[in-house]
Protein backbone atom coordinates (compact mmCIF):
# COMPACT_ATOMS: atom_id res chain seq x y z
CA UNK A 1 0.00 0.00 0.00
CA UNK A 2 1.65 3.27 -1.04
CA UNK A 3 2.47 5.83 1.67
CA UNK A 4 0.41 9.02 1.75
CA UNK A 5 2.07 11.95 0.11
CA UNK A 6 2.23 13.88 3.41
CA UNK A 7 4.02 11.06 5.24
CA UNK A 8 6.40 10.49 2.34
CA UNK A 9 7.23 14.21 2.35
CA UNK A 10 7.99 14.09 6.06
CA UNK A 11 10.37 11.17 5.64
CA UNK A 12 12.21 12.88 2.79
CA UNK A 13 12.40 16.11 4.79
CA UNK A 14 13.74 14.25 7.83
CA UNK A 15 16.43 12.55 5.75
CA UNK A 16 17.37 15.86 4.19
CA UNK A 17 17.71 17.45 7.67
CA UNK A 18 19.93 14.59 8.87
CA UNK A 19 22.12 14.80 5.77
CA UNK A 20 22.34 18.57 6.13
CA UNK A 21 23.23 18.27 9.82
CA UNK A 22 25.94 15.74 8.99
CA UNK A 23 27.32 17.99 6.27
CA UNK A 24 27.31 20.99 8.60
CA UNK A 25 29.07 18.97 11.33
CA UNK A 26 31.69 17.76 8.85
CA UNK A 27 32.25 21.28 7.57
CA UNK A 28 32.56 22.66 11.09
CA UNK A 29 34.94 19.96 12.31
CA UNK A 30 36.82 19.01 9.15
CA UNK A 31 39.85 21.02 10.29
CA UNK A 32 39.94 19.55 13.78
CA UNK A 33 41.97 16.61 15.03
CA UNK A 34 41.21 15.07 18.41
CA UNK A 35 42.34 12.11 20.50
CA UNK A 36 41.57 10.66 23.89
CA UNK A 37 45.06 9.10 24.15
CA UNK A 38 46.55 12.04 26.01
CA UNK A 39 47.77 12.87 29.51
CA UNK A 40 49.11 15.83 31.45
CA UNK A 41 52.88 15.94 31.98
CA UNK A 42 55.18 18.11 34.15
CA UNK A 43 58.75 18.37 35.34
CA UNK A 44 59.08 15.73 38.07
CA UNK A 45 62.28 15.83 40.12
CA UNK A 46 63.28 12.83 42.20
CA UNK A 47 64.55 14.11 45.55
CA UNK A 48 67.57 12.13 46.72
CA UNK A 49 70.29 12.99 49.25
CA UNK A 50 73.88 13.45 48.08
CA UNK A 51 75.22 12.28 51.47
CA UNK A 52 74.16 9.64 53.95
CA UNK A 53 72.94 10.20 57.50
CA UNK A 54 70.02 10.43 59.87
CA UNK A 55 67.14 12.78 58.99
CA UNK A 56 67.24 15.68 61.45
CA UNK A 57 64.25 17.67 60.19
CA UNK A 58 61.47 17.56 57.58
CA UNK A 59 60.22 21.05 56.76
CA UNK A 60 57.33 20.29 54.37
CA UNK A 61 54.39 17.93 54.12
CA UNK A 62 52.96 15.99 51.19
CA UNK A 63 51.52 18.13 48.36
CA UNK A 64 52.77 21.36 49.93
CA UNK A 65 53.72 24.20 47.57
CA UNK A 66 57.43 25.02 47.77
CA UNK A 67 59.76 27.53 46.12
CA UNK A 68 63.12 26.89 44.48
CA UNK A 69 65.79 27.17 47.19
CA UNK A 70 63.55 26.06 50.07
CA UNK A 71 65.15 23.56 52.46
CA UNK A 72 62.87 20.51 52.33
CA UNK A 73 64.80 18.13 54.60
CA UNK A 74 68.03 18.22 56.58
CA UNK A 75 70.40 15.40 57.50
CA UNK A 76 72.20 15.61 60.86
CA UNK A 77 75.34 17.64 59.97
CA UNK A 78 77.45 16.80 63.09
CA UNK A 79 79.70 14.22 61.37
CA UNK A 80 80.20 16.48 58.37
CA UNK A 81 81.13 19.47 60.57
CA UNK A 82 83.89 17.34 62.12
CA UNK A 83 85.14 16.31 58.68
CA UNK A 84 85.13 19.96 57.56
CA UNK A 85 87.12 21.05 60.63
CA UNK A 86 89.62 18.21 60.14
CA UNK A 87 90.08 19.17 56.49
CA UNK A 88 90.62 22.81 57.52
CA UNK A 89 93.36 21.79 59.97
CA UNK A 90 95.03 19.58 57.36
CA UNK A 91 95.06 22.49 54.91
CA UNK A 92 96.68 24.82 57.46
CA UNK A 93 99.36 22.21 58.20
CA UNK A 94 100.02 21.67 54.51
CA UNK A 95 100.34 25.41 53.90
CA UNK A 96 102.80 25.75 56.80
CA UNK A 97 104.95 22.91 55.47
CA UNK A 98 104.83 24.41 51.99
CA UNK A 99 105.95 27.84 53.25
CA UNK A 100 108.83 26.22 55.15
CA UNK A 101 109.91 24.25 52.08
CA UNK A 102 109.81 27.40 49.97
CA UNK A 103 112.05 29.17 52.48
CA UNK A 104 114.46 26.21 52.49
CA UNK A 105 114.51 26.17 48.69
CA UNK A 106 115.24 29.89 48.47
CA UNK A 107 118.02 29.58 51.07
CA UNK A 108 119.55 26.54 49.37
CA UNK A 109 119.39 28.23 45.98
CA UNK A 110 121.61 31.04 47.34
CA UNK A 111 123.81 29.23 49.86
CA UNK A 112 124.70 26.10 47.87
CA UNK A 113 126.55 27.91 45.04
CA UNK A 114 128.25 30.17 47.62
CA UNK A 115 129.48 27.14 49.55
CA UNK A 116 130.90 25.71 46.33
CA UNK A 117 132.82 28.91 45.61
CA UNK A 118 134.17 29.02 49.17
CA UNK A 119 135.21 25.35 49.03
CA UNK A 120 137.03 25.90 45.74
CA UNK A 121 138.88 28.86 47.24
CA UNK A 122 139.85 26.78 50.27
CA UNK A 123 141.22 24.04 48.01
CA UNK A 124 143.33 26.57 46.13
CA UNK A 125 144.69 28.04 49.39
CA UNK A 126 145.37 24.58 50.82
CA UNK A 127 147.19 23.52 47.66
CA UNK A 128 149.39 26.64 47.86
CA UNK A 129 150.19 26.02 51.56
CA UNK A 130 150.95 22.39 50.92
CA UNK A 131 153.17 23.23 47.95
CA UNK A 132 155.10 25.76 50.09
CA UNK A 133 155.48 23.28 52.97
CA UNK A 134 156.63 20.60 50.54
CA UNK A 135 159.25 22.90 49.01
CA UNK A 136 160.45 23.93 52.47
CA UNK A 137 160.82 20.27 53.44
CA UNK A 138 162.83 19.52 50.30
CA UNK A 139 165.19 22.40 51.04
CA UNK A 140 165.67 21.19 54.60
CA UNK A 141 166.39 17.68 53.37
CA UNK A 142 169.10 18.98 50.96
CA UNK A 143 170.96 20.82 53.78
CA UNK A 144 173.63 19.02 55.76
CA UNK A 145 173.22 18.21 59.40
CA UNK A 146 175.62 21.06 60.23
CA UNK A 147 173.44 23.58 58.33
CA UNK A 148 170.17 22.70 60.08
CA UNK A 149 169.18 21.03 63.28
CA UNK A 150 167.18 17.83 63.70
CA UNK A 151 164.37 19.80 65.24
CA UNK A 152 164.14 22.03 62.15
CA UNK A 153 163.85 19.00 59.88
CA UNK A 154 161.15 17.42 62.06
CA UNK A 155 159.26 20.67 62.10
CA UNK A 156 159.39 20.90 58.27
CA UNK A 157 158.13 17.30 57.97
CA UNK A 158 155.27 18.07 60.36
CA UNK A 159 154.37 21.26 58.48
CA UNK A 160 154.24 19.37 55.16
CA UNK A 161 151.99 16.67 56.63
CA UNK A 162 149.70 19.24 58.21
CA UNK A 163 149.43 21.17 54.95
CA UNK A 164 148.69 17.97 53.03
CA UNK A 165 146.02 17.00 55.57
CA UNK A 166 144.44 20.45 55.23
CA UNK A 167 144.44 20.02 51.44
CA UNK A 168 142.68 16.64 51.71
CA UNK A 169 140.08 18.17 54.03
CA UNK A 170 139.49 21.09 51.63
CA UNK A 171 139.08 18.70 48.71
CA UNK A 172 136.53 16.65 50.69
CA UNK A 173 134.57 19.82 51.43
CA UNK A 174 134.72 20.72 47.74
CA UNK A 175 133.30 17.34 46.77
CA UNK A 176 130.45 17.93 49.20
CA UNK A 177 129.90 21.43 47.81
CA UNK A 178 129.81 19.99 44.29
CA UNK A 179 126.44 18.47 45.16
CA UNK A 180 124.92 21.99 45.11
CA UNK A 181 122.81 21.36 41.95
CA UNK A 182 121.40 18.19 43.50
CA UNK A 183 120.69 19.98 46.77
CA UNK A 184 118.88 22.76 44.90
CA UNK A 185 116.91 20.22 42.82
CA UNK A 186 115.99 18.29 45.96
CA UNK A 187 114.77 21.45 47.70
CA UNK A 188 112.78 22.42 44.61
CA UNK A 189 111.21 18.94 44.37
CA UNK A 190 110.27 19.05 48.05
CA UNK A 191 108.61 22.45 47.57
CA UNK A 192 106.69 21.20 44.52
CA UNK A 193 105.59 18.07 46.39
CA UNK A 194 104.35 20.08 49.37
CA UNK A 195 102.61 22.49 46.97
CA UNK A 196 100.71 19.50 45.58
CA UNK A 197 99.83 18.51 49.14
CA UNK A 198 98.33 21.98 49.63
CA UNK A 199 96.17 21.56 46.51
CA UNK A 200 95.04 18.14 47.72
CA UNK A 201 94.17 19.58 51.13
CA UNK A 202 92.23 22.40 49.42
CA UNK A 203 90.29 19.84 47.38
CA UNK A 204 89.59 17.79 50.51
CA UNK A 205 88.30 20.90 52.30
CA UNK A 206 86.13 21.85 49.31
CA UNK A 207 84.66 18.32 49.29
CA UNK A 208 84.06 18.46 53.05
CA UNK A 209 82.32 21.83 52.74
CA UNK A 210 80.20 20.52 49.86
CA UNK A 211 79.22 17.42 51.84
CA UNK A 212 78.23 19.66 54.75
CA UNK A 213 76.11 21.85 52.44
CA UNK A 214 74.56 18.72 50.89
CA UNK A 215 73.10 17.70 54.28
CA UNK A 216 70.28 20.07 53.26
CA UNK A 217 67.95 18.74 50.55
CA UNK A 218 66.89 21.85 48.64
CA UNK A 219 64.08 22.36 46.11
CA UNK A 220 65.52 22.94 42.65
CA UNK A 221 62.27 24.27 41.13
CA UNK A 222 58.95 25.74 42.20
CA UNK A 223 56.31 23.08 42.67
CA UNK A 224 54.64 20.64 45.04
CA UNK A 225 56.41 17.97 47.07
CA UNK A 226 54.66 14.63 46.93
CA UNK A 227 55.09 10.97 47.86
CA UNK A 228 57.46 11.71 50.76
CA UNK A 229 58.92 8.51 52.21
CA UNK A 230 61.44 9.76 54.80
CA UNK A 231 60.68 10.67 58.42
CA UNK A 232 62.71 12.29 61.18
CA UNK A 233 65.18 9.73 62.56
CA UNK A 234 65.32 7.64 59.38
CA UNK A 235 68.77 6.74 58.07
CA UNK A 236 68.90 7.60 54.38
CA UNK A 237 71.66 6.76 51.95
CA UNK A 238 73.18 8.61 49.01
CA UNK A 239 70.89 8.41 45.98
CA UNK A 240 67.92 7.01 47.91
CA UNK A 241 64.57 8.37 46.68
CA UNK A 242 62.88 10.22 49.55
CA UNK A 243 60.21 12.28 47.71
CA UNK A 244 59.18 13.77 44.38
CA UNK A 245 58.95 17.43 43.44
CA UNK A 246 56.32 18.16 40.77
CA UNK A 247 56.93 21.43 38.95
CA UNK A 248 54.24 24.06 38.39
CA UNK A 249 54.77 24.16 34.61
CA UNK A 250 52.54 21.57 32.95
CA UNK A 251 51.72 20.52 29.41
CA UNK A 252 49.94 17.76 27.49
CA UNK A 253 51.42 14.85 25.56
CA UNK A 254 48.79 13.74 23.03
CA UNK A 255 49.37 10.58 21.03
CA UNK A 256 47.73 11.27 17.66
CA UNK A 257 47.45 8.70 14.90
CA UNK A 258 50.02 9.26 12.20
CA UNK A 259 47.16 9.76 9.73
CA UNK A 260 46.04 12.83 11.71
CA UNK A 261 49.35 14.69 11.34
CA UNK A 262 49.07 15.80 7.70
CA UNK A 263 48.16 19.41 8.49
CA UNK A 264 49.34 19.60 12.10
CA UNK A 265 52.23 21.93 12.99
CA UNK A 266 53.67 23.98 15.82
CA UNK A 267 51.73 27.11 16.82
CA UNK A 268 48.26 25.84 15.97
CA UNK A 269 45.49 26.58 18.48
CA UNK A 270 44.01 23.78 20.56
CA UNK A 271 41.45 23.10 23.26
CA UNK A 272 42.14 20.76 26.19
CA UNK A 273 39.22 19.03 27.91
CA UNK A 274 40.13 17.67 31.34
CA UNK A 275 38.30 14.47 32.22
CA UNK A 276 38.55 14.95 36.01
CA UNK A 277 36.63 18.23 35.87
CA UNK A 278 33.68 17.28 33.65
CA UNK A 279 35.52 18.16 30.49
CA UNK A 280 36.54 21.66 31.59
CA UNK A 281 38.08 23.43 28.58
CA UNK A 282 41.45 25.18 28.59
CA UNK A 283 43.04 27.09 25.71
CA UNK A 284 46.32 25.70 24.40
CA UNK A 285 48.61 25.56 21.38
CA UNK A 286 50.79 22.96 19.70
CA UNK A 287 54.41 23.23 20.76
CA UNK A 288 56.03 20.45 18.71
CA UNK A 289 55.53 17.09 17.03
CA UNK A 290 57.92 14.33 18.04
CA UNK A 291 60.32 13.15 15.33
CA UNK A 292 59.37 9.50 15.46
CA UNK A 293 56.56 7.34 16.81
CA UNK A 294 56.10 6.50 20.45
CA UNK A 295 56.66 2.80 19.75
CA UNK A 296 60.05 3.48 18.12
CA UNK A 297 61.40 5.01 21.35
CA UNK A 298 59.86 2.50 23.75
CA UNK A 299 61.98 0.10 25.79
CA UNK A 300 61.22 -2.69 23.30
CA UNK A 301 60.72 -1.16 19.84
CA UNK A 302 58.88 -3.41 17.35
CA UNK A 303 60.99 -5.62 15.07
CA UNK A 304 59.17 -5.94 11.75
CA UNK A 305 61.85 -7.78 9.79
CA UNK A 306 60.46 -11.21 10.76
CA UNK A 307 58.23 -12.04 7.83
CA UNK A 308 55.04 -11.72 9.93
CA UNK A 309 54.45 -8.01 9.36
CA UNK A 310 50.99 -6.57 10.09
CA UNK A 311 50.60 -2.88 9.35
CA UNK A 312 49.29 -0.93 12.31
CA UNK A 313 48.56 2.78 12.41
CA UNK A 314 51.20 4.25 14.69
CA UNK A 315 50.81 6.93 17.34
CA UNK A 316 53.04 10.04 17.38
CA UNK A 317 53.40 12.13 20.57
CA UNK A 318 52.49 15.81 20.16
CA UNK A 319 53.47 18.30 22.87
CA UNK A 320 50.79 20.90 23.64
CA UNK A 321 51.25 23.85 26.00
CA UNK A 322 48.48 25.56 27.95
CA UNK A 323 48.05 29.21 26.95
CA UNK A 324 45.84 30.01 29.93
CA UNK A 325 46.70 29.29 33.54
CA UNK A 326 45.10 25.96 34.48
CA UNK A 327 43.75 27.15 37.84
CA UNK A 328 42.76 23.60 38.72
CA UNK A 329 44.36 20.93 40.93
CA UNK A 330 45.78 18.97 38.00
CA UNK A 331 48.90 16.84 37.91
CA UNK A 332 50.99 14.50 35.76
CA UNK A 333 49.22 11.43 34.43
CA UNK A 334 45.68 12.86 34.45
CA UNK A 335 43.62 12.11 31.34
CA UNK A 336 42.63 14.85 28.91
CA UNK A 337 41.11 15.11 25.45
CA UNK A 338 42.87 17.63 23.21
CA UNK A 339 41.46 19.06 19.99
CA UNK A 340 43.82 20.75 17.55
CA UNK A 341 42.58 23.25 14.94
CA UNK A 342 44.71 22.49 11.90
CA UNK A 343 43.56 25.51 9.85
Amino acid sequence: MPLPKTKKFRIILGLAVVVLAVLIYILLHMNEETTDDATIEAHVVTLSPKVSGYVKSVNVTDNQQVKAGDVLMEIDPADYVIKRDRATASLEAARAAFESSNHTFETTEISAPSNLDAASAQVAAAEANWQKARNDLKRMQRLSDQARSREQLDEAVAMEKTAFSNLQDARAKQRTANTAPKAIASARFNAVQLGAEVKKAQADLAQAEKDLADTKIIASIDGHMTKRSAEIGDYIQTGQQVAYLVGNDMWVIANFKETQLKNMKAGQAAIIRIDAFSGAKLDAKVDSVQTGTGARFSSFPPENATGNFVKIVQRVPVKIFFTTNPDLPIGPGMSVTPTVYTR
